[in-house]
């Protein structure tokens, strides 16, 4: 019998509190009302927000679009705190198999993946009824994940096509430049775009280099989360943010704290990379003469492609050729039917499939001298798309009882928000272990529950913006900027410690790269917490 089946006896152990609680007798309604109720059931503009996952992940739009403390409390309500366990023990996982069974992890991880997933979708299925489970499950999965894993795709491959050739040293000045790049070019092209495109380069000019963690962990820091800062394209919270009405442009406002937190993090790798060199004493490198040039020029159109895709597909997932007024829902094809229908809308169809063809054209186009160049292989995404199939599944329940607000079992982190610093640590600490979109949305709907009550989200985003302004660049900042916590805080996080390690480079385990974090970046966001908030 293989070792990893020894695990299923747990499933049965867990069914059992499960199968003995009462369930609310509201049926379809229930958990279809919960899991399924977004952007459509609001007065300030009936609209569909399906689509969240497009500045690089959310598979979680709908959930947390009710705005805090002001709803019935659906799923979120009735799901005990409990219930969380499987999506800890997904994170306990990834954290520890790969320092203590390593070869098991490698060859495993797949099968440890699928077995929370089922931990968490079995007992589900039992305690709420096969029709409305389905419901959760295939939303969770047509619906966010798979364009979630076709987003990251298509990037991974577009940008895999794309090797910077020439005499380029991984020297402290060369690497902090490229961060620099990185950092700025993120909330133009997206986090994700930006990791993918430079996160081989950095890794290949510093091949020679014995000590390269740190690159790697500085990169995560800056191109990864902090540097999609400053426009919507950026990072998925600030997209769905301006898709409920905040102005494009101002998440400019995340300037001067952003500006703040890079330079001061781009001085310390300077330093700390200056130091690792000298340590490293390494015999003086031959001065190359080969021009820098980059092979597979082609796939930058590709990438804008995406990044177009992503656009416009939320900005005209309201048009009338995408969305059912009458019904108030998106249009497209309808998987579950119900008072609450799930549906796969055709904007996102279309986008998707949009994206699916120019990663064929990358592929068929660019020559295979130009992946190998860049040491390209197929295990990174292999590893995300399993891991992150489990996660999910598991982070249904988190998500939910956070949404159902002062009425779900994690009411005592709702209810410690009441200034504009704690918005930004309760968003910020959430978003390192959640999905930053719907934590962001989940705060963003508390704030104007509680500061424009009565209002509808038309009226009160104006006044967020202006006379409370401090809130919403609170929930902004700790959305955006404390996804660099941990290696699920954002989408990129952990495609690029998987490439790193692809490529040789020792990564730290999960807790050690939240010591990395603690020490490096959280001093930094509590000045950022006292000089701007």
């Amino acid at each position: 019998m293989k070792k990893w089946m020894l695990l299923f006896p747990l499933l049965w152990i867990a069914l059992v509190p499960w199968i003995g609680q009462e369930v609310q007798p509201q049926g379809a309604q229930g958990v279809a009302w919960a899991v399924q109720q977004d952007a459509h059931d609001h007065s300030h503009d009936g609209h569909d927000h399906s689509h969240g996952d497009a500045a690089g992940h959310s598979h979680g739009d709908e959930h947390g679009e009710v705005h805090g403390g002001e709803h019935g409390g659906g799923l979120g309500a009735s799901l005990p705190l409990w219930s969380v366990i499987p999506f800890v023990g997904i994170l306990l996982s990834i954290a520890l198999f790969p320092l203590l069974a390593e070869h098991f992890w490698h060859h495993h991880f797949g099968k440890i993946s699928a077995f929370w997933a089922i931990l968490f979708a079995v007992p589900f299925v039992f305690a709420y009824g096969w029709h409305d489970s389905l419901h959760a499950i295939l939303h969770i999965y047509v619906v966010d994940y798979l364009p979630f894993i076709v987003l990251l795709g298509s990037l991974f491959v577009i940008a895999g096509g794309i090797a910077v050739k020439g005499s380029i040293a991984g020297t402290p000045a060369v690497n902090t430049f490229i961060l620099l790049i990185g950092t700025i070019l993120s909330s133009w092209i997206g986090t994700t775009g930006s990791s993918m495109l430079l996160i081989r380069p950095i890794l290949t000019s510093n091949a020679h280099r014995k000590n390269k963690t740190h690159i790697v962990v500085f990169f995560i820091f800056l191109v990864s989360n902090i540097g999609g800062s400053l426009t919507p394209i950026g990072d998925p919270p600030l997209f769905l943010g301006f898709l409920h009405g905040v102005d494009f442009f101002w998440t400019m406002k995340l300037l001067p704290a952003m500006s703040f937190t890079s330079v001061i993090l781009l001085a310390l790798f300077f330093a700390l990379d200056s130091w690792m060199l000298k340590k490293e004493n390494l015999p003086p490198q031959e001065k190359g003469t080969e021009p820098l040039r980059i092979e597979g020029g082609f796939n930058f159109l590709l990438l804008m492609g995406v990044v177009a895709a992503v656009i416009l597909s939320g900005v005209y997932n309201s048009h009338p050729l995408f969305y059912d007024q009458a019904a108030h829902h998106a249009k497209g094809i309808t998987l579950m039917g119900g008072d609450h229908p799930l549906i796969m809308p055709w904007i996102n169809i279309l986008r998707d499939a949009f994206m699916v063809l120019l990663t064929l054209a990358s592929l068929k186009l660019t020559r295979q001298e130009t992946r190998d160049a860049n040491e390209f292989d197929w295990f990174p995404i292999k590893e995300v798309a399993f891991l992150f199939a489990g996660i999910f599944m598991t982070i249904i329940p988190a998500l939910e009882i956070l949404k159902a607000g002062t009425e779900g079992a994690m009411a005592f982190i709702v209810n410690l928000v009441n200034s504009p610093a704690s918005y930004f640590w309760v968003t910020g600490v959430l978003s390192s272990f959640l999905d930053n979109a719907p934590t962001y949305l989940t705060f963003f709907n508390t704030a104007l529950g509680s500061l424009t009550p009565g209002m509808t989200e038309a009226q009160g985003v104006p006044l967020l913006m202006t006379e409370f302004s401090q809130y919403l660049l609170a929930i902004s900042m700790g959305a955006v900027f404390m996804g660099a916590n941990t290696y699920i805080g954002n989408a990129p996080n952990f495609m690029v410690k998987s490439i790193a390690e692809q490529r040789g480079v020792k990564m730290p385990s999960f807790f050690g790269y939240m010591a990395w974090s603690g020490a490096i970046l959280i001093p930094l966001f509590l000045l950022n917490s006292w000089l701007f908030l």
